[in-house]
C-alpha cells in the first residue's frame, strides 16, 4: 500500500498541508471509513447524500490515523492535527490514486461488464497469480472511491493488478479507466443492467466502451465478439486502430472459442481452439463461466502465462462470495448462491445451469426482484418466469413484488402448485426449509438489494 510522508502526499494531492512540524510524519495506507481505520493510515473524509466524514475525524485520529484531508467549505479542521486542505476530498484522492499509480511499475488489467466482470476478475488473477505479483480489486471496490482506494492498496513491488470498473452511468468507467490506465482491458458482455439509468442498450454499450478511454497506446482489447454492439460502438473511441483486437465467445467466427464443454457436479472442462491447446477444467459452474474464462485465458496469454500455467490457475480460482457458490445445507441438500446480483442476463445464464444440472432428486430455484431494470421491468421478469422449463425445475420459489410476474408466468408452464410468491422473506425461509430434502438442488438468484443470502444462509442450517 501506499507509504509516503506527509509533504509528498500534499504535493500529491495539490493540497494546503497544515504540517504543524509533521512534513516527515510517513503516511501508510489510505481509508475513507473511520471505523476501520488501521495506525498511520491516511483518512480521507467522505461528503454523500446523508452522511458526512468530517465528523468522524476526530475519532479516526484518535483510532490512530496519522493525518486527514479535509474539505475546504466544512468549516475548521481539528485543531493541531496534520490535515491537508483540499477544495473536493473525492477528487483528492482521485488526484493521490493517479500519482500513486504512476509511480509504479505495475501492470493493470481493466474489466468491465453487464455481467460475469467480478467472475472474470477473479478468474483473471488466479491464473495470472501463477507466475507474478498479483493484486486484484476487493469485493465491490470498483467504483470512482473503490478503484482509487484499490490503487492505494497496491504494494510497491506489485507486477500485475486486476481492476474491476462499474458504473450506474455515463462518464463514471473514463474516469476510472484514466486512473488506472490498463496495459489490458476486457468487456465481458453487453447485458440490460442500468437500463433505468441509461434508457437502451446502445447507451449501455457506449458506457462500458469507455474502457478503452485509458487504455495504454497499443494495449490489448479483449471483448465479447458474440456482441455486435461493442464492434459497433469502440471505433468512437480512443486510438482504435493502434489498439490489438480480441474477441472471445461461443461462436466460432471469435478468436477463441470452445470446442468441447463437459460439466461435472462441481466445475466445467472443455477445450479450445488454439492448436495443441491442453484441456482445461474450471471449479465452476455453468457455460456463462467457460465463456469468461476464455477472456481470462486470452489476456494471461498476452501478458506472458504459459500454458501449464494457465491450467494450474484455472484449477486454483478462488471466487469472491454469493457467484455460483456452492454450499450444503445440513440436510445434504446443494444450494447454489449466486445472489449476488441480478439482471435479465444473469438470470437466463442461472436458469440455464440449473437446466442442466444432472443427478438431482429435484431441481428447484427461488428468484427475487431484478433492480433498475426501468419502464419494462414487469416484461423482463414475464420473460423469466417463461424460460423456466417444467421438464428440468420441480419448484418455483419467487420473492419480492416484481417476483410476483415470474410466478405468473412459471405458473401457468409448471403449474401453479409448484410455484409459489412470497413478499416476506422470513415465511419464503420457512416454506424453504419445509421442502427440501437431502438430494435436492436449490439455486438461489436476485439482485443484491433483495437480501437473498440471508435466506440461503437459514436455508443452510436446516
Amino acid at each position: 500500500m501506499i507509504n509516503r510522508s506527509f509533504s509528498q502526499i500534499d504535493q500529491m494531492v495539490n493540497g494546503i498541508g497544515h504540517m504543524n512540524g509533521s512534513e516527515n510524519l510517513q503516511i501508510c495506507g489510505v481509508s475513507t471509513d473511520s471505523r476501520s481505520i488501521q495506525p498511520g493510515n491516511l483518512f480521507v473524509p467522505i461528503v454523500g447524500d446523508n452522511f458526512n466524514g468530517h465528523a468522524y475525524a476526530e475519532e479516526a485520529f484518535n483510532k490512530g490515523a496519522a493525518a486527514a484531508l479535509w474539505q475546504q467549505d466544512q468549516g475548521q479542521p481539528p485543531a493541531g492535527r496534520p490535515v491537508i486542505m483540499v477544495e473536493d476530498t473525492i477528487a483528492a484522492l482521485q488526484r493521490l490514486a493517479k500519482a500513486y499509480r504512476d509511480q509504479l511499475s505495475v501492470r493493470i488489467v481493466g474489466i468491465t461488464g453487464s455481467n460475469g466482470k467480478t467472475t472474470t476478475k477473479d478468474i483473471t488473477a488466479s491464473i495470472l497469480s501463477t507466475t507474478y505479483r498479483v493484486h486484484k480489486t476487493k469485493g465491490n471496490l470498483n467504483n470512482h472511491i473503490g478503484l482509487p482506494l484499490t490503487l492505494l492498496e497496491l504494494a510497491e513491488d506489485t507486477e500485475m493488478a486486476v481492476i474491476e470498473m462499474g458504473m450506474s452511468g455515463r462518464g463514471e468507467i473514463e474516469l476510472l479507466s484514466r486512473l488506472a490506465e490498463p496495459e489490458a482491458v476486457i468487456i465481458t458482455n453487453i447485458g440490460d443492467a442500468h437500463l433505468l439509468q441509461l434508457g437502451s442498450r446502445e447507451e449501455i454499450a457506449k458506457a462500458k466502451t469507455e474502457i478503452l478511454s485509458g487504455l495504454k497506446k497499443d494495449g490489448f482489447f479483449v471483448y465479447n465478439g458474440d456482441e455486435p454492439l461493442i464492434e459497433r460502438t469502440y471505433p468512437n473511441m480512443p486510438h482504435p486502430d493502434s489498439m490489438l483486437r480480441y474477441r472471445f465467445g461461443l461462436s466460432e467466427s471469435n478468436d477463441i472459442y470452445p470446442t468441447a464443454i463437459l460439466q461435472d457436479t462441481d466445475g466445467m472442462h472443455f477445450h479450445i481452439n488454439w492448436p495443441d491447446s491442453p484441456g482445461y477444467y474450471l471449479p465452476l459452474l455453468g457455460e456463462h463461466n467457460v465463456i469468461n474464462a476464455l477472456a481470462a485465458i486470452a489476456v494471461s496469454k498476452y501478458m506472458g502465462v504459459q500454458d501449464k500455467d494457465i491450467v494450474e490457475g484455472l484449477k486454483k480460482v478462488e471466487m469472491s462470495g454469493m457467484r455460483i457458490e456452492i454450499v450444503r445445507s445440513a440436510s445434504g441438500a446443494l444450494l447454489l448462491n449466486d445472489a449476488y446480483n441480478a439482471n435479465p442476463a444473469a438470470m437466463k445464464a442461472a436458469i440455464r445451469l440449473l437446466h442442466s444440472l444432472k443427478g438431482h432428486q429435484r431441481k428447484m430455484i427461488v428468484l427475487g426482484d431484478m433492480l433498475e431494470l426501468g419502464p419494462e421491468e414487469e416484461e423482463f421478469h414475464r420473460e423469466v418466469g417463461r424460460l423456466l422449463d417444467p421438464e428440468e425445475i420441480n419448484r418455483v420459489f419467487a420473492y419480492g413484488p416484481l417476483s410476483y410476474y415470474i410466478a405468473e408466468e412459471a405458473g401457468r408452464k409448471l403449474g401453479h402448485e409448484r410455484v409459489q410468491w412470497f413478499n416476506d422473506r422470513q415465511q419464503l425461509i420457512e416454506a424453504l426449509t419445509s421442502a427440501i430434502l437431502p438430494g435436492d438442488a436449490i439455486l438461489f438468484k436476485a439482485s443484491r438489494g433483495m437480501k437473498l443470502e440471508e435466506v440461503v444462509q437459514a436455508v443452510q442450517q436446516s
